[in-house]
């Protein structure tokens, strides 16, 4: 009876878990570029009471384990496509595909990664994100910039005041994984290469037709509001039916501790 309530407990520790990640996605639903998470359970170790026997003797194809519980193994990020929202904003990109802008962040010795496309540029003329790091890639532009757009192979082009020619900054650098779950979160919409990720593979425009980009959209968040509703409800009404084991078996530990009385 015991055993009961620890199990419980690790089942409530689990559905809390469970609604801590619903509760990020949902609160990311207008984040641009944001991949939601999905977590996974493992069960936990079984006490085996009685070990099924087979001999010539004895016949005793069924044994007898009792489960300690449930436990959270993993969240695990799916980065399927977004929705592509219409800004009307040429600086505003958005990745059709599965790839990553390459980022330049103070501090780390390697290349970052987003998927958010929301390119500002600064003072000096450089694209960057809106936390002030470095797009790689372009060149900065002329202050005297103007007309700029970015085309679907990540080329940024410009014109100058009394000049019809089109000048090149160019192009922006994307990278693929082949597991791009295991990317690092660092937040600010930034990921990092780890050893599970792989490492990224450059994207070549003329080579690789399936990733391309969008000019004037930005990739909205992946997370489906009703589907993450519905896990809601579902991780609730488990804590609660675990909370009720709990409850059941402290009313039995009860009635045991009375039978003198």
């Amino acid at each position: 009876m015991i055993r009961s309530l620890y199990t419980a407990s690790t089942g409530m520790y689990a559905q809390q878990m469970n609604v801590d990640i619903l509760a990020h996605n949902m609160s990311n639903v207008t984040t641009t570029g944001f991949k939601r998470q999905r977590i996974e359970f493992q069960d936990l170790l079984y006490q085996n009471i009685r070990r099924p026997i087979a001999n010539e003797e004895v016949n005793q194809p069924s044994g007898l384990a009792v489960g300690l519980g449930v436990h959270p193994v993993t969240s695990y990020t799916l980065f399927t496509q977004g929705n592509l929202q219409e800004t009307g904003n040429p600086m505003d990109i958005a990745i059709n595909g599965n790839a990553f802008f390459r980022v330049e962040v103070p501090g780390y010795d390697d290349y970052v990664y987003t998927r958010d496309g929301s390119i500002k540029i600064d003072a000096e003329g450089n694209l960057v994100t809106s936390d002030g790091y470095y797009y790689v890639g372009p060149d900065a532009l002329d202050p005297e910039a103007y007309d700029i757009t970015i085309e679907s192979n990540g080329m940024v082009t410009y014109k100058l005041p009394g000049d019809e020619e089109i000048y090149e900054a160019g192009q922006l650098e994307l990278a693929t994984f082949v597991n791009p779950a295991g990317l690092e979160k660092l937040g600010q919409n930034l990921y990092q290469v780890t050893w599970n990720s792989g490492d990224p593979v450059d994207w070549d425009p003329e080579d690789n037709q399936t990733i391309r980009l969008v000019s004037g959209y930005l990739e909205a968040s992946n997370v489906q509001i009703v589907e993450e509703m519905v896990n809601l409800i579902t991780a609730q009404r488990a804590y609660e039916m675990n909370s009720k084991v709990i409850q059941s078996s402290d009313e039995m530990l009860q009635t045991a501790a009375n039978l003198r009385r």
